[in-house]
C-alpha cells in the first residue's frame, strides 16, 4: 500500500520497491523515499565499494527530508558533501567507487508547487502525466553520447557492449556536475525514479503501461520490478514511484502537451 502525505500544498503518494535481482549477490542500490526527497543511487565500484558509495549518497541526501524548502544550491552542496566522502572510499588499487544519483525534491514557491530533477549518471527520472511518459533526465553515459550524435539508435544503445560506461559519477576523478531540471507540480503527475536494473530489462513503452494502467504507487513499483526480473534481473532493481494526488489551487491548465522540462537556473528569481 502507498504512503500519503502532504506537503507545501501537495498530497503526495508514493511507493518504493527495491530487489537485488537475478544475478547479483550484493543489492548496491540505495534510496530515499521520503518528504521531499525521492532519490535512487546506483552504487559501482566493485567489492562492496558500490554499496557504500551508494549509501553514503543517500545519507547526505537524506539530510534534506523534512526540510520546509530544499533549494537547488541545498542538493548541490549535499552532492558535493556525498562526492567527497565517496572519494575517500577505499577499494582495490584502480577501481574507485562511485554512484549515480537521480530523483525529485518537491519545492513550493510563489508560483506553486515544483519538481525539482537532479542527474548524475545513468539511473533515470521520468514524469507519467496527461497518458504520456516522457523522459526527464538524460543518461551520462558514451552510449548516449553516441545517440546524441546520430551514431546510434536508442533501440541499438540498449544492447551496445559500452552501455554500462557512465560519464559522470559521484565519486568520480572528475566533478559530479549535476544536471537539474525544474517542472511545475500537476494534479495527476506520477514520477518514476528507478536504477537501470529496470530501464535495462524493460522498455520505455511497457513502462508507460504499467504507470498508465495501475493506480497505486506500491502496486505500480511492484509491478515494474516483477516486469525486469522476469526480462532477466541482470542487475539490481530499485524503482520509486510518486504521485501528486491533489495540487492546491491547481486548475490542470498549468501543463499542456507542448510543456517540456527546462534546465534549473533558467529563471534565477524562482529558485528558493
Amino acid at each position: 500500500m502507498s504512503l500519503r502525505q502532504e506537503y507545501g500544498g501537495v498530497v503526495l503518494e508514493w511507493g518504493v520497491v527495491t530487489d537485488a535481482g537475478r544475478r547479483r549477490p550484493l543489492n548496491e542500490d540505495h534510496y530515499v523515499a521520503s518528504v521531499p526527497v525521492f532519490v535512487v543511487a546506483d552504487g559501482m565500484g566493485g567489492r562492496d565499494a558500490g554499496e557504500i558509495a551508494s549509501a553514503a549518497t543517500v545519507a547526505a541526501l537524506g539530510t534534506l527530508v523534512e526540510r520546509a524548502v530544499v533549494s537547488r544550491k541545498d542538493v548541490e552542496s549535499v552532492l558535493d558533501a556525498a562526492h567527497d566522502e565517496v572519494r575517500r572510499i577505499e577499494t582495490r588499487p584502480g577501481r574507485g567507487a562511485g554512484t549515480t544519483a537521480t530523483g525529485v525534491v518537491v519545492v513550493p514557491g510563489k508560483l506553486g508547487p515544483r519538481w525539482l530533477v537532479v542527474n548524475v549518471g545513468d539511473s533515470r527520472t521520468y514524469l507519467h502525466a496527461q497518458g504520456r511518459l516522457e523522459r526527464v533526465t538524460v543518461d551520462h553515459s558514451e552510449v548516449q553520447e553516441l545517440v546524441d550524435a546520430g551514431l546510434i539508435t536508442r533501440a541499438q544503445a540498449r544492447t551496445h557492449p559500452r552501455r554500462h560506461v557512465i560519464t559522470r559519477a559521484i565519486g568520480a576523478p572528475w566533478a559530479p556536475r549535476p544536471d537539474f531540471w525544474w517542472l511545475p507540480v500537476e494534479a495527476g503527475d506520477r514520477v518514476l525514479v528507478c536504477s537501470d536494473g529496470l530501464t535495462g530489462e524493460v522498455d520505455d513503452d511497457e513502462i508507460a503501461r504499467v504507470l498508465g494502467d495501475e493506480p497505486d504507487a506500491q502496486v505500480a513499483a511492484a509491478t515494474l520490478v516483477e516486469a525486469a526480473l522476469r526480462a532477466g534481473g541482470r542487475d539490481n532493481i530499485t524503482v520509486v514511484v510518486v504521485d501528486a494526488v491533489t495540487v492546491d489551487g491547481a486548475d490542470g491548465s498549468h501543463r499542456d502537451e507542448d510543456t517540456r522540462p527546462r534546465p534549473a537556473g533558467a529563471r534565477p528569481e524562482d529558485v528558493q
